[in-house]
């Protein structure tokens, strides 16, 4: 158990963040499974941009590797451009 105030206060926090980013890595993943299921060009163009922005975020936050992420958008552009 801590001992100190402030470290109480930081198991609260990373508490805070790990669910924080949870949340957004979850959501990131869903978007990606609905873009890779898309038929639609015009759909997938639009989706594209919003998983791109999403994805963006994770990797600045290093809830992902930049790499992953690299490869992560290479791989969906790909995808919607054969669409």
């Amino acid at each position: 158990m801590a001992n100190h105030k402030s470290a109480l206060k930081r198991i609260r926090s990373n508490e805070a963040k790990k669910l924080r980013n949870k949340y957004q890595h979850k959501t990131a993943r869903t978007f990606i499974k609905r873009l890779r299921e898309t038929t639609n060009k015009k759909n997938g163009e639009e989706l594209l941009v919003q998983v791109v922005g999403m994805i963006d975020k994770l990797a600045k936050k290093n809830i992902i590797h930049k790499n992953k992420a690299g490869h992560l958008k290479s791989q969906l552009t790909k995808h919607v451009a054969s669409l």
